[in-house]
Parts: structure tokens; sequence; C-alpha cells
């Protein structure tokens, strides 16, 4: 057992760790703030970096508050609860400014515009595994960090009302044995809070089992259930749930994305937006059209681009239930698009998975010149990648300039960052 080291905490970083520096190495540690003495009993030594558990807080942060969930620092959700929730904001900011300098180059010196969320009870969509304990009971829960061990839970903070009920009753359900080891459960919550889409992966029959959850959540609207064993699915519902953002209804399908802190979406929807208007715009990961539908109606002409079918079926629908003049779906790659592309857009709209935009669609939009981009981005890393691809001066001399830089805190308590950014055509 490698002895425990003493080290002072000098910043937070990406990832929900605090750094620090030890006898030549680098020292990672979690549930820690900047400025606090610690000791750290290292889990893993390389030639430059150690990374370890706190074993002792021996000069605590006049900062740090009381976790207000008895699972954090075992379930693996949450990394900032110790943290008093303007600050994780500041650090926040200040870890994404860091970032777009460090790996992108890109010295942005004015305001992160913060977009604050309540700190808990914001989660729509949460997923819980069931498993056995060292008892052979059945128990629900998330995994710990860094592991395939269950953290059985009886509540969630940072999830909303509707969602800890129908954890309660499928607490209660857990006795009968009717749901076994290796369940999975998927359940997304409307913007009311009221009514419930559910899914379900288990080796069960799925017909018994649907009785077995409506019974027990009457607030599900749709059930959709995987039978792993035959690998089938079967339907208990009409197979979306409608989900209302500002003055904009959406269908959304089990199997498809959509932003899970039910606060934000709103001032999400208004920053992307903003005053926008004009004739062409393109939204590529458009996903079920949280940014298409308003873009419709401000547009002479809008192209909505999303490659997964599932999400692709929603965003026809809801594009067409918009009543927009000429939106356009085209179900493909956003690489394979831009390929073929060579209009001028007015705006230009990115939300891609945390992987970010491929290099050679990056260079299509360079060529066909939008006169402005919105990137929403959920990694700060391939952020500072992308921008410098697309506003770095010394790749891109004539590319874009950010204009805006926004954190929209989707996750609180964590140390996941949401960030939007406007990019302006340079003259």
């Amino acid at each position: 057992m490698p002895h425990p080291i003493n080290v002072r905490i000098e910043k937070l970083v990406y990832g929900g760790e605090g750094l620090a520096h030890h006898e030549g190495h680098t020292v990672f540690a979690p549930f820690v703030l900047p400025d606090e003495s610690v000791s750290i009993e290292p889990v893993e030594t390389r030639k430059k970096f150690i990374r370890g558990r706190v074993a002792q807080i021996k000069t605590p942060s006049t900062d740090r508050a009381v976790p207000p969930c008895p699972y954090f620092g075992v379930c693996g959700g949450c990394n900032y609860q110790h943290i008093p929730y303007e600050l994780q904001l500041r650090y926040k900011a200040e870890i994404l400014r860091e970032t777009l300098s460090r790996l992108g180059r890109l010295q942005w010196d004015g305001p992160i515009v913060p977009h604050a969320s309540p700190p808990f009870g914001y989660r729509n969509r949460v997923q819980w595994k069931i498993a056995r304990d060292e008892g052979g009971s059945f128990e629900i829960g998330y995994f710990q960090a860094g592991s395939q061990k269950l953290c059985a839970i009886r509540q969630c903070p940072i999830a909303s009302p509707r969602l800890n009920e129908a954890l309660g009753a499928i607490v209660n359900l857990l006795p009968s044995g009717k749901l076994s080891a290796g369940v999975e459960i998927e359940v997304f919550a409307d913007q009311d809070d009221t009514r419930l889409l559910l899914n379900a992966a288990m080796d069960a029959a799925p017909a018994e089992t649907a009785a077995l959850l409506r019974s027990a959540l009457p607030s599900v609207d749709t059930l959709l259930i995987h039978d792993q064993r035959t690998d089938r699915f079967e339907l208990s519902g009409p197979g979306h749930i409608d989900y209302r953002v500002g003055d904009h209804n959406y269908r959304i399908g089990h199997l498809s994305f959509f932003q899970v802190n039910r606060f934000v979406l709103d001032d999400l929807v208004r920053s992307v937006i903003g005053e926008a208007r004009g004739k062409l715009a393109l939204d590529l990961f458009a996903g079920v059209g949280l940014f298409s539908v308003p873009l419709a109606n401000r547009f002479e002409r809008l192209i909505a681009v999303e490659s997964n079918i599932a999400a692709a079926r929603d965003l026809q629908a809801n594009l067409q239930a918009s009543g927009a003049a000429s939106p356009n779906l085209r179900q493909t790659t956003v690489e394979a698009f831009l390929e073929h592309w060579h209009e001028r857009p007015d705006l230009v709209v990115l939300d891609p998975p945390r992987t970010g935009v491929a290099a050679r669609a990056l260079a299509r939009l360079i060529k066909i010149a939008p006169e402005e981009i919105v990137y929403l981005s959920c990694d700060p890393a391939t952020l500072a990648r992308d921008l410098a691809i697309l506003a770095g001066e010394t790749q891109n001399p004539r590319g874009y300039r950010i204009s805006e830089l926004h954190l929209v805190d989707i996750f609180p308590q964590t140390y996941h960052i949401e960030a939007l950014v406007r990019l302006s055509r340079r003259a």
C-alpha cells in the first residue's frame, strides 16, 4: 500500500479533479477545492502523474459546503456537491477559458456569460441499474465512480420530483423479484414533470414486465421494453412523449436524444437563436429539432441535418407540426451533407456529440463561408480543437472570430461544461 502524500490543491481541472504537484509528479484527486491542504492516497502512479483518493483534508477551504446527498462521493453521478453553486459556475468558466487557451491557442479576454440553473431537481432524464447486493437482495441505483459496482440509492437530489417518485415505486417492486439483476431502466419526464416515457432492457417477458411497470407507475405514457434474450422490442403506448419549450411543442421518441435539464431549455434556445433572421439557415446535428423548429419560422429556408433514424423521424414530425413554410430535412451525416453543399447560409448551428465536428466538415464550412456560426459544445477539449480551425488566426486568418462565449450550466453538481460560442465571419 503506497504511503499517503501531502499536497496543496492548486486548481480544479476538467474531469472533476483537483490538481497539485509532488516531487516532480502532477497529482490529481477528486472532491477537493483550490488551496486545500490534503493527504492523498495514490491509486495510480505513472512516470509523470499520480491519481489518488483523499485520505484526509488537513486544511479545508472556507468555501467547502456540506453535500446534501448521502451518496455523494460514492455514486458516480456528481462531482461538485462540496462546492457552493455560485463557485461551481466560476470554476467551470475558468476551466473553459483555460482549455480554449491551452488546447486551441485561443485567447478569449471577453466575458463568459453564465446561464445558471436551479442546482438540484433539474434532471428530466435518468438511467438506473438493478443488481444484487452482497446479501442477495435486489437493489437499484447508479454505478459507483469508475466501476461497475452498484451504488444503491433511495433518492437522487439532482433528479426531478416525478423521477424520484418513479424511483420509489420501482424500489417497492424489488422485493417481488420480478425485476431481476441486470435490468436497466431509463425514465424521461415532460416539461411539467407530470408524464413519463420509460425504456427498460431486461431478460424477461416483455408483456408481463410492461403490465407490472404500468401498474406501479401510472404516470407512464409510453413504455418500450427491450427483451435482451431475443433482441426484440415491445412498445406499450404511442412511442413518444410531448415536450414543450417556449412556444413550441416537440415529439420525443424512445430512442431520441434530448437535453436533460428541464430548467434551462427556454434560455438555451433563446441564446442559440438570438435575433437571427434571413434567407437560409443550416441546423447541423439537428436531433429532434430543438433549434430547427424556431429557426424554421425565422428563415425563408431551413435545412435540418440529422443522421440518427429515430431522431430524424421525430424531427420530421416536429417540423411538419411547426407550420413553417419550407423546412427541409436531410437524413445523412453532416460530413456527407456538407461535401455536396455550395450555397452560402446566413446562419449555421452546430450541436455535435462529445467527439465534436469532423475536420473535413469544418473545412467545408469555411469554404461555404456562412455569415454566422453558433456552436453548442458539451466537451471543452473538442470545442478548443474545432475553434482552432474555425477561429484560430494562425490556421485560418480569414475565417471567423468569436463574438460571444456562454457557459450554459446544463449539469449542475458535475464537472460537465456546456459552452455556446457565437462566431462571426471576418471581413
